[in-house]
């Protein structure tokens, strides 16, 4: 059985190898014991890098994912954002970041740690901003890395594939981004506004959980738990 409950902020208290961690409805997750934020795969300023290659999106893509990381620092307060990897889509995503936006990832630092795990998309890590960078780290007996290990890692924290959910009901079905786990091992939705999702019954995420994983879907100010029969292929 899994060992889950909704808090009063809508997020799912729940635990990740001896870990306890909170999956907030914003995409976050949330150590409270080390007070420590933990979010994955914002891909930054991923509009104006299709805009260069002639896809015009609109640009506030980057502004709309800070909103939101600015909204869960001012809830928690916390010691520590983890950023885990694909910050930036691409390795000159730093270089088009409007000024403001760059001051406003400046701040993230300000009376906290603020560390860069690098991914795939990012891998030099940041070049003018702020804070520390890893390839991945350990904090209060989880690993947090981008990209999950093969296998059976018990602890580990990672994003890279962009979960998302399509849950069956009676009037349909719907797709939301998710958190997946099993209670060994977590991977986190992408937090950014353009990021997309990958439905989570896809063979990416094969052989990475030792039972059926549950989907923490993201809802509009709460995180459901859906059982893997409730979910469907996309």
């Amino acid at each position: 059985m899994y060992d889950f409950a909704n808090s009063p902020c809508g997020a799912l208290r729940t635990r990740v190898g001896r870990a306890e961690v909170m999956l907030r409805p914003s995409g976050a997750m949330w150590i409270e014991a080390a007070r420590t934020l933990v979010v994955a795969d914002l891909h930054l300023e991923k509009g104006s890098s299709y805009a260069a290659r002639g896809q015009m999106l609109p640009p506030y893509d980057t502004r709309e994912t800070l909103d939101r990381l600015e909204a869960e620092v001012v809830a928690l307060s916390p010691a520590a954002v983890i950023l885990l990897g694909d910050t930036f889509h691409d390795r000159r995503s730093e270089d088009r970041l409007a000024a403001d936006d760059a001051q406003r990832l400046r701040a993230l630092s300000l009376g906290r740690r603020l560390i860069w795990v690098v991914g795939n998309h990012d891998a030099d890590g940041p070049q003018r901003l702020p804070g520390e960078t890893a390839d991945e780290l350990e904090l209060h007996g989880l690993i947090l890395r981008h990209e999950p290990q093969g296998g059976l890692q018990p602890g580990e924290v990672a994003g890279h594939l962009h979960p998302a959910a399509k849950v069956r009901a009676t009037r349909g079905t719907v797709r939301r981004r998710c958190f997946v786990t099993d209670a060994e091992r977590a991977i986190l939705p992408a937090f950014g506004a353009y990021a997309g999702g990958l439905n989570v019954r896809d063979k990416a995420f094969s052989g990475l959980f030792a039972r059926p994983p549950l989907a923490g879907a993201l809802g509009r100010g709460r995180v459901h738990a859906v059982g893997w029969r409730s979910l469907g292929p996309d």
